[in-house]
Parts: C-alpha cells; structure tokens; sequence
C-alpha cells in the first residue's frame, strides 16, 4: 500500500513529508511507548502513535519508520516537522482513536507485526 493511501483510508491530514506518499508500506504497529516500537525490526512499517512529541521522531529515526500517523487529532508541533523533513518521515494527523485507526489499516490490507 503506498503512504497516500494510509492518509486517505484513516481521513488523516498530511503534515509533513508529502514528497513521499508514493513510498509503500506493507506493516504497521501502534504504540504509545517508545520503547516498544525500538524492539520492532521491520522495514516497511508505519507508526501509530498518540505521543506527539520530538521523541518520537528520534525513535522513528533510529527504526527506520518512514511514515508516522498520529492518532486521537494529536497535533505536530514545528520542531517535529523540522525534525521529520530532515530524517524524510512521513507525519500525518489522524482524527480518530488508536484502536479504530488500527481497525482501519487492518482492514485496508496492512499487516500487523504480532
């Protein structure tokens, strides 16, 4: 599945990293601690996250996830969205909850990790 479509089937607003909705992603795992998402090792994967802060750029980063949805209409703040342009992640905003976000990329074709 290409990024644009993770945006379009979760109603979500691009914020950051538009030149690369093209790029496709095949897994997704949602979390709120990053200590979690440091343990994954796939590639190809989004993030589903309601912690909208620099860390969890940072911890994108270091997992090589290139595509972030945050969820319950969580906002990114600049600093984020400097910090994504630089590493090349995707940030979008997603109005709704974690679980039925989640529900949602499932049901559109996403692969869970576990």
């Amino acid at each position: 599945m290409k990024v644009k479509d993770v945006a379009a089937y979760v109603g979500g607003t691009v914020v950051c990293g538009s030149e690369q909705l093209e790029k496709d992603v095949e897994y997704a795992f949602a979390s709120d601690l990053m200590s979690d998402v440091l343990t994954i090792q796939k590639d190809n994967l989004v993030l589903l996250t309601g912690l909208a802060n620099v860390q969890t750029i940072r911890t994108a980063e270091m997992s090589d996830i290139s595509c972030i949805v945050f969820v319950r209409n969580k906002k990114v703040s600049p600093d984020m969205i400097k910090l994504g342009k630089e590493n090349g992640i995707v940030m979008i905003e997603c109005p709704y909850s974690m679980f039925k976000t989640s529900g949602m990329l499932y049901s559109s074709g996403l692969k869970p990790i576990y």
